[in-house]
Formats: C-alpha cells, sequence, structure tokens
C-alpha cells in the first residue's frame, strides 16, 4: 500500500514572487526534485500530518476515474476537470495528488505519463487503459469502463471475503462459548456432584472429563497454539514461497476454493477482456493482469502462461495444462482464438465466473446460516444436559444418605 505525505511548501519563482502549495511525495529529496523541474526555488517545506488510514483505498480510485469519465462526457477537458476534482476531494492527500497531475497535464505531458509516476497508487491496468483511450480519442469511455470494472471485482471480493468469515467467526464464538463452560461453569458443578457420592450419566462423565482436560492442559495448549501462528505469520513475510503452499492448500477446501478461485478467475477475465476490447496485445494484458493480482500462486501461474503464450503456444493450451483453470476456460478461450473473438469469449467468461461465483457466496452463507446454528445448538444443548441431568438424580442420591 502507497505511504505517501503532503508537504506544504513555499518557494520563489523565476519572477520573484513567492508561491506556495501542496504537494505528494515520499520524501524531502522528491519535494526538491518536482520544483527544481519547475523551476522553483525552495524557501520552506513543511511535512503534513500522515496518510490516513483508507486513502488510496480501491473506492476512492474508482470514484475519482468514475468521476473524470463523467466531467469528460459533459465536454470538461481534461485539465480542468482533474483541477474541479482536486479543489472538490475530501482528502487532502488526493486534493494534492491531483493538483500535481493536473500542472503535468497542462504542461503538455500525457494522461497516462502523469499516473505512471504514481506505480504504487495506480496499478499497470490503470495506465494502459488510460493510454488506450488517449490514443483512441475515447478517455471518457476508458476511464468509465475501467470504473465499472474495478467497482465489479471489488464488490465480488467483498462478497466471497464476507462469505468465507461468516462461518468462521461463528465456529470462533461456538468454541469460546464452549471452551468457557468448560474450564469454568463444569468444573463447579462437578465439586457438587463429587460431594453427594452418587454415580453420575455417561454424558456428564465425558464432559467432565474434557472439562478436567481444559482446566489442566487447555492454557499450555492455547500458549503452543499462539507462539505456533506467530511463527506462522513469521515466516510469511520472510519467505514468500511459505504463502504460495498457504494458497495451494486453500485450492484444496471444497467450499472455500470454489469461492477463491471463482473471483480470481472473474479477475482475470474481466482484466484481460477489458485489455483485449481496448486494443492491447494478449502478452502486454497478462503482464498488467499478473501486476495487479495479489496471491503470489496466480502470479506465478500468470508468468508461466506469459511465457508459454510468448513461445507461441496457443493460450488455450497454456491454461488447459496449468490445472488450476476450470475445464469452460480452455474450451471457450479456444473458440475465441480459433474464430477471431478472443475479446468476446474472455468477456462471457469474465460474466459466467462473476455470477457463478456471486451465486455460490449468496447460497453458502444462505445455507451455513442455519448449519451453524444446529451445531451451536448440540454443543451447547450437550454441556447443558450433562450439567442439568444429574439434579434430577440428587433427590435420590440424598434420601439415601
Amino acid at each position: 500500500m502507497a505511504n505517501f505525505t503532503v508537504w506544504a511548501w513555499k518557494a520563489i519563482d523565476q519572477r520573484g514572487q513567492v508561491r506556495q502549495g501542496a504537494t505528494l511525495a515520499d520524501n524531502r529529496a522528491a519535494i526538491e526534485e518536482q520544483l527544481f523541474e519547475q523551476q522553483l526555488q525552495l524557501l520552506s517545506v513543511r511535512k503534513s500530518v500522515g496518510t490516513r488510514r483508507g486513502c488510496w483505498h480501491i473506492q476512492q480510485k474508482i470514484q475519482v476515474f468514475r468521476q473524470l469519465a463523467t466531467l469528460l462526457q459533459a465536454g470538461i477537458s481534461l485539465a480542468d476537470g482533474l483541477a474541479l476534482m482536486a479543489n472538490q476531494h475530501p482528502y487532502r492527500e488526493w486534493r494534492a495528488l491531483l493538483q500535481h497531475i493536473e500542472q503535468q497535464v497542462s504542461q503538455g505531458i500525457p494522461f497516462s505519463d502523469a499516473l505512471r509516476q504514481w506505480p504504487r497508487i495506480f496499478p499497470p491496468l490503470f495506465i494502459a487503459l488510460i493510454h488506450i483511450g488517449e490514443l483512441t480519442g475515447k478517455l471518457d469511455e476508458c476511464s468509465r469502463r475501467l470504473a465499472d470494472q474495478q467497482e465489479q471485482l471489488y464488490h465480488l471480493h467483498k462478497k466471497v471475503i464476507k462469505a468465507l468469515r461468516y462461518p468462521l467467526f461463528i465456529l470462533f464464538v461456538a468454541f469460546a462459548v464452549t471452551a468457557g463452560m468448560l474450564g469454568f461453569v463444569l468444573p463447579e458443578f462437578a465439586a457438587i456432584y463429587r460431594s453427594f457420592n452418587a454415580s453420575l450419566p455417561a454424558i456428564t462423565l465425558a464432559v467432565m472429563t474434557v472439562s478436567s482436560w481444559v482446566t489442566s492442559q487447555g492454557v499450555a495448549w492455547l500458549l503452543g497454539a499462539i507462539i505456533t501462528a506467530g511463527c506462522w505469520l513469521v515466516l510469511r513475510q520472510r519467505k514468500p514461497s511459505w504463502k504460495e503452499y498457504e494458497q495451494k492448500f486453500l485450492l484444496r477446501i471444497p467450499l472455500a476454493a470454489s469461492l477463491w478461485r471463482g473471483q480470481i478467475l472473474s479477475q482475470i477475465y474481466t482484466t484481460l477482456s477489458l485489455s483485449q476490447q481496448a486494443g492491447i496485445p494478449l502478452l502486454q494484458g497478462l503482464v498488467a493482469v499478473e501486476q495487479t493480482m495479489r496471491p503470489l500462486l496466480w502470479k506465478k501461474i500468470l508468468t508461466q502462461i506469459g511465457s508459454r503464450v510468448a513461445e507461441g503456444v496457443p493460450f488455450w493450451q497454456t491454461i488447459d495444462n496449468t490445472g488450476c483453470f476450470t475445464p469452460l476456460c480452455s474450451q471457450l478461450i479456444r473458440i475465441g482464438e480459433e474464430s477471431g473473438a478472443l475479446d468476446l469469449m474472455l468477456e462471457k467468461l469474465a460474466i459466467w465466473h462473476h455470477d457463478h461465483t456471486q451465486e455460490l457466496a449468496d447460497n453458502l452463507a444462505a445455507a451455513l446460516e442455519p448449519i451453524m446454528m444446529i451445531v451451536i445448538g448440540v454443543i451447547i444443548g450437550t454441556l447443558v444436559i450433562a450439567m442439568y441431568l444429574p439434579i434430577f438424580q440428587l433427590g435420590d442420591a440424598m434420601s439415601g444418605g
């Protein structure tokens, strides 16, 4: 994630007049270099408050390009549109960035080249599509389609994460409640039952055995799990190959694999179809998709696909050999390559995977809700029955005593 800072500066221009402004940059040296290129002599520079959280989120980028497309379609020039957005944007970081880009565009620098100076903010796909829009004279349409594509992928990603996070949260709550009852509540009941020397039901004895294990060894196992998780997180940061192993394991989990693969394939085909329709060659489109991917496993797969395609191997055959794509992918891509309608087939694949993944996420959330409620009910019900069932026998035990 980009982590730039807004710098407030004062400088003297060639006419000797004092000018001031705000610029987004990594450090002071970058500010000095930018002002030197504008033939300004720096007087003072002050570092503003750090970047706010969520400033460079994809939602902000979607909003910027959607507003830009609307302004361009209304007949406003690119420089005036950027200046208007810079004055109205709620984030000072974006105001500084848009002002800087507007100054460069006003000086004759292409919009795509101005965006290329900020690779940590604007991915290669953004720059490629904006460049195509400049060449074809359809910058407004390219900006709109870019915003639509990114918004579609963002909403699908959120839905998939929500569908996977819900059962994990329910299981965590069930585990926490069970551990609390086994560790704190059941030992008190066990002490009461032992004082009466009464025979206990089998279910109560089993639960009390588990409770005894939790109270004696539960803390040690919990600390061991925390240490193991900490070591795993450290190794994931130091050894990227561990992330690849983790992602390969995720592809073997029945429900999670379908959701995750569907989301990734939807992103791949949406980006490829958009680049193909914009006139970007397939190899450049694959490079753009690879650079926008976060999972290391899929970045590696796309690199291998690009290398095979560069060697002359058909795209559908490289897709089929990876083993990570569905059979429908290679079939439709083969038809698209043979008929010359690859962009249309990629768009159909993107729509199919998007709709299928969205439907799967909705069905999973709807199906898991009653299942998780039943699981929690069985766990809590078993514990309650195990605790209170011996109470019905205490009367006989007390009269016999």
